[in-house]
């Protein structure tokens, strides 16, 4: 039996499964997915399509029969402009192009191998990088989410708040969903005061999303949710003052799990509190290792599907990049920010989370983002606007010694983030974003 058809016929037909703009059964799923695939003649195994369909049960139809017919599917955000997709296509060229519009054959693609899912990282801090992950790490990895403690079970409802094509929405909520038969809602509208209400009617048990959605909920007012007793937040860093508010909000601690888009999810604690910058103890069937202040995956295999992220992996071991530290228990890890947010100017070494961690802690500041432009530090500053460049100024040289106080501060209403809600960190993509040519030319009121 297909790996996906073993997950499809888990539970009864009268099970429900989805929520969206209508209800959804296990029986409903099953014969949207059965006429799915016989709608898609062209698809033989080993195609490779590019899914570009809106998030909502129509995507997850079209996923769930591209993989029963064996193709390899390769996600592609629709909000993503025509030239960046054409990018991403340049990068692993797809057969066919599934979008609201119908099947496009586009010719020759890449070698599929056994790889049945192709996702690209965020791009926050550059170039995508093409990451594939066969049926059988998939499988694994819904495997580490059935045996871990506090895991939404059968007959909980679920607010699915993550992007259905990135990492812990798909795995953690769509494929735990269908392993172990909770039911999902999803959000209906961008307003956090709607998630709110809809949590409320569902009787949800469990938010997942990743910290804007948290502290987006912690700005709204009743109603209250009585049946709510896990929040999980994924995909970046989980600030400190957003776990607080949350938890004063709905009384229950936002659950911070950490993972990467390479390997899924990788540390975690679910049943008692973890503050930021703990992110829990490694799960079940994954192997780490703290070196020289830095977290390392143990892989059997380089996740890359091209040699660019073969810096990555060696030996065995993905470096992920991210500085980590054990717990004085030997188990809980820390994240401690970016192994490549330590810069040297002028001889002297700056690490950029702790000036992004000064910033945030100004109480008009809502978020913030520091980089380094090959000559200065610069920081992103999301705030109201009575908060001004010279202000922030004034607040770091309080705070910090005068080398690692930022040269230029670009305030604005909030930090450029990616279409998958990550916050921009390329120097070169912030600038792009603000619409600069000369990085020091922008005079506005708001900027030193």
């Amino acid at each position: 039996m297909n790996w996906i058809d073993e997950l499809l016929d888990r539970g009864a037909d009268t099970d429900p499964w989805l929520v969206a703009d209508g209800a959804e059964t296990r029986s409903d799923l099953r014969r949207a997915v059965a006429a799915r695939a016989e709608s898609l003649p062209d698809i033989a195994p080993g195609s490779i399509v590019a899914l570009r369909l809106p998030p909502g049960p129509a995507a997850l139809h079209a996923l769930f029969a591209l993989w029963r017919l064996d193709a390899q599917v390769v996600l592609v955000d629709t909000r993503l402009p025509a030239p960046e997709v054409e990018r991403l296509y340049g990068l692993h060229p797809p057969t066919h192009e599934l979008t609201e519009a119908g099947l496009d054959h586009l010719g020759a693609g890449a070698d599929p191998g056994d790889i049945r899912l192709v996702q690209f990282s965020s791009g926050s801090t550059g170039l995508p990088k093409v990451i594939g992950r066969t049926a059988a790490d998939l499988h694994a990895e819904i495997e580490r989410y059935a045996v871990l403690d506090g895991m939404p079970r059968r007959g909980e409802r679920v607010l699915l708040l993550n992007s259905l094509i990135h990492t812990m929405g798909l795995i953690g909520g769509v494929l735990h969903g269908l392993a172990s038969g909770t039911g999902l809602v999803l959000p209906l509208g961008t307003r956090a005061a709607g998630w709110v209400e809809r949590a409320a009617e569902h009787r949800v048990a469990a938010i997942l999303g990743v910290p804007l959605h948290f502290e987006l909920l912690s700005r709204t007012t009743p109603p209250p949710l009585p049946d709510l007793r896990l929040a999980v937040s994924a995909g970046e860093m989980l600030p400190p003052a957003v776990n607080s508010a949350f938890e004063a909000r709905f009384g229950v601690p936002v659950s911070p799990v950490y993972g990467t888009t390479e390997t899924g999810i990788l540390t975690a604690e679910l049943t008692k509190p973890c503050p930021p910058p703990g992110v829990g103890r490694p799960v079940a069937n994954t192997t780490v290792r703290v070196t020289n202040g830095e977290l390392y995956v143990r892989l059997d295999r380089s996740p890359y599907l091209r040699a660019d992220g073969v810096d990555r992996f060696d030996d065995g071991w993905l470096r992920t990049f991210d500085r980590a530290e054990l717990g004085e228990d030997g188990a809980t890890i820390s994240i401690l920010g970016r192994a490549d947010s330590v810069v040297t100017v002028a001889g002297l070494k700056i690490d950029l989370m702790e000036v992004e961690a000064v910033l945030r802690a100004h109480p008009g500041v809502t978020e913030a983002v520091v980089v380094h432009s090959g000559a200065a530090v610069e920081a992103y500053v999301g705030a109201p606007e009575e908060v001004t460049a010279a202000d922030l100024l004034r607040w770091c040289r309080e705070r910090l010694s005068d080398f690692k106080v930022p040269k230029r501060f670009a305030v604005d209403r909030a930090v450029p983030r990616n279409p998958t809600g990550k916050l921009i960190r390329s120097h070169e993509l912030l600038h792009a974003h603000r619409g600069e040519g000369d990085p020091h030319a922008n005079a506005a009121d708001r900027q030193l």
